[in-house]
C-alpha cells in the first residue's frame, strides 16, 4: 500500500514533550509540551500531568513553563505573559487538584532557576550586572529610570571582556549569573550571595547546603571552575575546592559524599570525557572514568527544550549515556558498579527519576518523541503518551539501513533512508548529511529533514566517522586533524553507498552539514568536486577569525586545530591550515549558505567569507541570512524560518539534482 508523503509543513503539527519533573512523592510526574503557532511566529507551551499511569492535559492557554515542584500537589511555573515586566521574575503556583494558576511572588531580577531548601526558603539562580549587582535592591521607581536610561543606550554597545557574547544569549558583556537566597514567608526577603564578579555555572541543594560551582570571571572567562558551599543555617560560605585544575559539572550526593564530574583537559583536550570524582576540602579524588558522555548527544531537529541529564534516587545516580548511536539509561549505585537499564536503539532526549519509577523521553526511526516511564531496575517499559501519532499516523516513514564499511584502520557504520517503493532499477539523486559537533551521533532516530527528502525520492545517507561521540576520548579526539581523517571516513562512507545502490546517480550527490557538518561542507567543496550541490549551514570557513569572534573561539578553535595558543606565526599557520578558506580557490561545487546573524557560536562572517570567496571566483551561490535567530535555527528557531530554511535547501537539492 502507497503511503501518504511526509511533508516539509508537517514541522508545524509536532508536539515536543520538554521538562520531566516528578513530584516530591513521585505520585505525579509533569512536564511540558510545545507546539508551533505559526501565526504568530512562536511555540506555545502547556502542562501535562501523568498519574497512575495515564497522561493527560492539565493547562491549555496559559503558556507555561515548569520550574520546580514546591511539595506533592503544587507546582511553580512562569508564563510567558504580553504584560510581564522587564528584569523581574512572575512566579505562579499551581494546584494539581484543579484550579487557576495563582501568583505567587516576583522575583527582583531575571530567574534562571530554582531549587528548594526547606519551607519558605530557596536558592535561585538569576542575572546580575557586575557594575550593578544590587539592582534588585531597587525601588519600582528606581528600577523605571533605569530601564528609561538603558532605552537611550539602546543603539549602543559597549564590550570591555570576553567573550562579550554567547549564542541564544546575545551581549553578555558585564552579566553574571549570582546565587540568591530568597525566603517567601510573611515577607520575600532576597539576598545575593556570590560576589558581582562571580559567575555562578550550577548549584544543587543537599541537607540545608547549597553547593554551588562557578569561578570569577574579570576580563576573561577561566576554563576552570571551584566548588563552594552555603549553609543557610549559618548564613555562611565554604570554599570546597578552590584550586583552577579542574572543570566540573553534575554534582550530587551519595551517603553524605559530595560528588560530581570533573575534567582537567590534559589528555584529551576541553572535549575530553569528565570523570566521576569525590569532591572534598581541598581534594578531587579519582573515582572512575564512565568511558562515555553521560548525556544525549544526539542530533536531531525535531526536539525544542530539553530536561535533565540524571537523577539521584535511593542512593543511585540514574543517568543518559550516549552509546555508540544511541542513547542508554546507566544506573550507578553507591560504589559506581554500573547496571544498564535501557539499551535500545533511538534516542533518549531527558529523564527523571522517583523512588519507585524512571521517566524519560524517547524517539525511534518511525516515532517522535513521547514519554515513557519503567521500573527502576529497567523492567515493565511502559509508554505513557502519544502526543505525535496522529501526524504521522498513513505517512511514509523511512526505516534506517545500516551500512558497515571501513575507513582506515577503522570499522565505521551509517545509514541510508529510501524512498518510498524504492527500486533498483531506477536512478536515484542522494544526500549526504553531516551532522554537528563533531562530538555528537547520528543514530536510527527519527529525523524530520531527511524524512522530507527521502519522501522526495532522495536516498538520504548519514554516518558517525572519527570526532563523533558514543566511543572512547580516542575515537572522538580528531585534534589537528580537521579535514583530514573525517573527510576520509566520509568520502570511504559515501563509496560504501554508491556500492551498496548503484542505482544512486553519481553525478547527482548532494552535501549538506551544520556547524562541524558546515565546516565540513565548506571543506568538502574546497577538496572535492563529486557532489552537484552543496548546502553550508552555520559554518567555520576561518578558523583564525572563529577563534577571535566566536563565543567559544578563544578556547575552542587553537585546541582543535592543535595550536598551542592564538598568537605567533606557528599556531596561526596552525588554523589557517584547518581553515576551507585556505582552499577556496579550488571550488568547483554550486553551495548554498545558510546563516544566522545572532549565531555566535559559528558567527554570521565565516558564512560571508566562504559565499564571497564563491562569488568573486563566479561560482554559483547563495547567502540566507536569518535575522533574530542563533545557533539553534534548525532545532528550536522559529517556525517560519525553520519552514524558510529547509524549503531554501530542498530548492537547492532540487534545482541542481533535476
Amino acid at each position: 500500500m502507497v503511503k501518504k508523503a511526509l511533508e516539509l509543513r508537517d514541522m508545524l503539527e509536532y508536539r515536543y514533550p520538554e521538562n520531566l519533573q516528578y513530584s516530591p512523592d513521585g505520585t505525579y510526574l509533569a512536564f511540558q509540551v510545545a507546539k508551533a503557532d505559526e501565526e504568530k511566529n512562536t511555540y506555545t507551551r502547556d502542562i501535562w500531568l501523568v498519574k497512575d499511569g495515564k497522561a493527560a492535559q492539565f493547562t491549555a492557554t496559559l503558556n507555561t513553563n515548569i520550574v520546580m515542584w514546591n511539595d506533592d500537589t503544587h507546582l511553580i511555573v512562569t508564563r510567558q505573559a504580553a504584560d510581564a515586566q522587564p528584569g523581574v521574575t512572575d512566579l505562579y503556583c499551581l494546584d494539581v487538584n484543579g484550579g487557576e494558576a495563582q501568583k505567587w511572588i516576583t522575583l527582583p531580577f531575571a530567574m534562571r532557576s530554582m531549587k528548594k531548601i526547606a519551607d519558605n526558603l530557596y536558592a535561585v539562580a538569576g542575572s546580575i550586572d557586575k557594575n550593578d549587582p544590587d539592582a534588585y535592591k531597587d525601588s519600582a521607581e528606581t528600577r523605571k529610570k533605569k530601564l528609561e536610561d538603558a532605552k537611550n543606550e539602546a543603539d549602543y554597545q559597549v564590550v570591555d571582556e570576553v567573550p562579550y557574547w554567547f549564542n541564544g544569549a546575545g551581549f553578555v558583556n558585564g552579566k553574571r549569573t549570582a546565587l540568591f537566597i530568597v525566603e517567601t514567608g510573611d515577607k520575600l526577603q532576597v539576598k545575593r550571595v556570590t560576589a558581582p564578579l562571580f559567575n555562578l555555572e550550577e548549584f544543587e541543594v543537599f541537607d540545608n547546603k547549597v553547593y554551588f560551582i562557578g569561578n570569577t570571571k574579570d576580563r576573561n572567562d577561566s576554563m576552570f571552575s571551584k566548588v563552594y558551599a552555603y549553609d543557610a543555617k549559618t548564613k555562611k560560605t565554604e570554599t570546597i575546592y578552590g584550586k583552577n585544575t579542574h572543570y566540573f559539572n553534575r554534582m550530587f550526593m551519595i551517603n553524605g559524599q559530595l560528588y560530581a564530574l570533573a575534567s582537567d583537559m590534559k589528555e584529551f583536550g576541553v572535549n575530553e570525557t569528565p570523570n566521576f570524582c569525590k569532591v572534598s576540602k581541598n581534594k578531587v579524588e579519582f573515582v572512575m572514568d564512565p568511558l562515555r558522555q553521560l548525556h544525549s548527544a544526539v542530533a536531531g531537529d525535531t526536539m525544542l527544550g530539553g530536561g535533565r541529564s540524571y537523577a539521584v534516587s535511593n542512593g543511585n545516580m540514574y543517568t543518559l549515556a550516549t552509546d555508540e548511536d544511541h542513547v542508554a539509561i546507566w544506573k550507578y549505585d553507591s560504589k559506581f558498579k554500573k547496571t544498564v537499564l535501557f539499551d535500545e536503539m533511538g534516542a533518549v532526549f531527558f529523564m527523571d527519576a522517583s523512588n519507585d519509577k524512571i521517566a524519560f523521553a524517547r524517539e525511534t526511526w518511525n516515532s517522535l518523541a513521547e514519554i515513557y516511564e519503567m521500573n527502576p531496575d529497567g523492567t515493565d517499559i511502559r509508554k505513557l503518551t502519544d502526543l505525535n501519532g496522529a501526524v504521522l499516523k498513513d505517512k511514509y516513514i523511512a526505516e534506517p539501513k545500516r551500512i558497515d564499511y571501513t575507513s582506515g584502520d577503522e570499522k565505521l557504520h551509517g545509514w541510508v533512508l529510501l524512498p518510498q517503493d524504492f527500486k533498483k532499477t531506477k536512478k536515484y539523486p542522494a544526500v549526504l548529511d553531516i551532522h554537528g559537533g563533531p562530538r555528537t551521533i547520528y543514530g536510527d532516530e527519527f529525523f524530520h529533514e531527511m524524512q522530507v527528502w527521502a519522501n522526495k525520492g532522495y536516498v538520504v545517507m548519514f554516518t558517525n566517522i572519527r570526532g563523533s561521540d558514543g566511543r572512547d576520548d580516542a575515537f572522538a579526539d580528531i585534534r589537528d586533524k580537521y579535514g583530514y581523517v573525517d573527510f576520509d571516513n566520509l568520502m570511504d562512507f559515501t563509496d560504501a553507498v554508491l556500492e551498496a545502490y548503484p542505482n544512486i546517480d553519481q553525478t547527482k550527490l548532494c552535501e549538506t552539514g551544520g556547524s562541524y557538518g558546515g565546516f565540513m561542507t565548506n571543506w568538502i567543496i574546497t577538496h572535492t568536486d563529486r557532489f552537484c550541490c552543496a548546502a553550508s549551514q552555520r559554518s567555520i570557513a576561518n578558523w583564525v577569525s572563529m577563534s577571535f569572534i566566536s563565543d567559544i573561539g578563544l578556547y575552542f578553535g587553537p585546541d582543535q586545530c592543535g595550536a598551542k595558543g592564538l598568537f605567533g606565526d606557528e599556531n596561526t599557520a596552525k588554523l589557517w591550515d584547518h581553515s576551507p578558506l585556505k582552499y577556496a580557490e579550488n571550488v568547483k561545487t554550486p553551495t548554498l549558505f545558510i546563516h544566522s546573524d545572532e549565531d555566535y557560536r559559528c558567527p554570521l562572517p565565516e558564512g560571508m567569507q566562504m559565499m564571497q570567496a564563491l562569488a568573486f571566483r563566479n561560482i554559483e551561490t547563495r547567502l540566507v541570512i536569518f535575522h533574530g535567530e542563533n545557533h539553534e535555527l534548525s532545532r528550536s528557531g522559529k517556525p517560519q524560518h525553520r519552514i524558510r530554511r529547509l524549503t531554501e535547501i530542498t530548492d537547492w537539492f532540487d534545482k541542481h539534482t533535476k
